[in-house]
C-alpha cells in the first residue's frame, strides 16, 4: 500500500520573537497530527521562537521584513511555496497574510487567517485605525477561513465588515508543561527574594500594546514598606525606557528585570501575582499560562481578557491605563493570602476545563480539511 502523502501546511508569523501569537505556532506545530500533517515555518524576523523551532526538527525559513504589505518579498514567499509544495497556508496575524496572500492566490493555495488580535485599536489616530480596519477587511476577504481566538475578536470584526466563513477557536496551552503539580527549580531563590516577600510577575513582549509603564507607575505608588517584589521578564522596544523610568521614580531596588527566559513554567511557579496591564489582546496566552499554574492575576478589562477572566471570581479586572487601579489590585492582594488563593484555584480550573491545547488543535486539524475538501469541489 503506497503511504499517503501528509497535508503540507506553510505555518507563517510575522516574527521570530517569543510573544502570544508565537507561542500559540510552536504549540500548535508540535501538537498537530504528525501522521496527517507536516508543518514547514516562515517568519519575517529572526528570534528565539525561530532557533527554538529548528532545535525541534521543523524546516524553517526566514524571510527579513518588519512591513506589512512588502511586495518586495513576494518573490521569495512564491518560492518557498513551489519548493515546498504546499498545500495550504495558515497565517497567523496581519503581517503573515499580507505578505502571503499574494503568491498564495498566484498560486491557487488556500489560506487561513488566524487574527490574534485585529491591528486596529481604540487609541490610535483616526487615519491610521480607518487604514488598518481596511486591511483588515481585505485581509478577510482573501482568506478561505478567518479564526478568531477570542468571540469579542470575531464580534468586533463583524461590527466593521462582512466576515463569511468565520470561526472563533480560543487558545489552548499544554497543560502538562504548564503544570502547577509539577516540581520546578526555586527561581525566587536565585533571584535573591526572601520566603516572607510577595513576588509579583510581568511576563511580556516589552511594547507599547503591554503597558509596561503604566506597570511602573503603579509600583511607584505602592509603599516601599511592604514586603514586595517585582519580577520583570521580557524584551522589546521599550525595554530601555522601561529601565530609565524604573530608575528616575527609585524603583530598581525593588524590581527585578530578566530578558526572555524560556522557563517560564519555573518562572510563573515561583510568583505569588501575575500582572498584564494591556491595551489590547486577542486571548492572551500569557495569561492562559498563568491562570494554568494557579496564579491570582490582575488584568485590564478589554475585549479577549474579559472572555477569559470573570471579575474577583477567577482574577481581578481593571480600566486600561489606570496606574491607582492596578496599585490598589496589587495592594489588595498583597494583603489578602485567601483571595489570592480563591482566585488561583478557580484560575486553573478555568483553564484545565476550557483551554487544552489538545481540544484547540484537533479544531484547527478540521479547520484544514475542511478548507482543502472544499477547494477540491470547485
Amino acid at each position: 500500500m503506497i503511504p499517503q502523502r501528509k497535508i503540507k501546511i506553510l505555518q507563517t508569523i510575522r516574527q521570530g520573537k517569543v510573544g502570544g501569537g508565537e507561542t500559540h505556532v510552536l504549540d500548535l506545530v508540535n501538537e498537530l497530527d504528525k501522521n496527517k500533517f507536516e508543518s514547514v515555518i516562515l517568519s519575517f524576523t529572526e528570534g528565539p521562537m525561530v532557533d527554538k523551532l529548528k532545535a525541534d526538527g521543523f524546516k524553517t525559513y526566514v524571510v527579513p521584513t518588519e512591513k506589512p504589505f512588502n511586495y518586495k518579498v513576494w518573490k521569495d514567499v512564491k518560492k518557498i511555496l513551489v519548493n515546498e509544495h504546499i498545500d495550504l497556508i495558515h497565517a497567523h496575524g496581519t503581517r503573515a497574510n499580507s505578505n502571503t496572500f499574494s503568491s498564495a492566490k498566484a498560486l491557487k493555495i488556500p489560506i487561513i487567517y488566524t487574527v490574534h488580535g485585529w491591528s486596529f485599536h481604540p487609541d490610535q489616530n483616526p487615519l491610521v485605525k480607518l487604514i488598518r480596519t481596511l486591511s483588515e477587511r481585505f485581509l478577510v476577504s482573501v482568506a478561505h477561513r478567518t479564526i478568531c481566538v477570542s468571540q469579542s475578536n470575531l464580534n468586533e470584526g463583524k461590527q466593521k465588515f462582512p466576515m463569511p466563513g468565520s470561526t472563533v477557536i480560543v487558545n489552548g496551552i499544554n497543560q502538562i508543561k504548564f503544570n502547577p503539580d509539577l516540581d520546578y527549580e526555586d527561581v525566587r531563590a536565585s533571584f535573591g527574594i526572601a520566603k516572607d516577600e510577595i513576588l509579583v510577575g510581568y511576563i511580556a513582549r516589552i511594547t507599547a500594546q503591554k503597558a509596561p509603564l503604566t506597570f511602573l507607575k503603579a509600583i511607584s505608588k505602592i509603599p516601599a514598606t511592604q514586603k514586595v517584589k517585582f519580577l520583570i521578564v521580557g524584551d522589546g522596544d521599550m525595554k530601555k525606557e522601561m529601565v530609565e523610568l524604573a530608575t528616575s521614580l527609585n524603583l530598581l531596588p525593588r524590581i527585578v528585570f530578566e530578558n526572555f527566559r524560556s522557563d517560564i513554567p519555573a518562572i510563573l511557579n515561583g510568583i505569588d501575582i501575575f500582572c498584564l496591564p494591556s491595551l489590547w489582546e486577542g486571548l492572551p496566552i500569557a495569561l492562559l499560562e498563568a491562570m494554568a499554574m494557579r496564579k491570582a492575576i490582575i488584568a485590564t478589562a478589554i475585549d479577549g481578557t474579559k472572555d477569559l477572566v470573570s471579575h474577583m471570581e477567577d482574577g481581578i479586572l481593571i480600566p486600561i491605563s489606570d496606574p491607582e487601579q492596578l496599585a490598589a489590585a496589587i495592594e489588595l492582594l498583597i494583603t489578602d493570602p485567601e483571595l489570592r488563593r480563591k482566585l488561583g484555584e478557580n484560575a486553573g480550573k478555568n483553564i484545565k476545563e476550557n483551554f487544552n491545547i489538545a481540544t484547540m488543535t484537533r479544531k484547527v486539524e478540521m479547520e484544514y480539511i475542511n478548507v482543502l475538501a472544499d477547494r477540491k469541489l470547485k
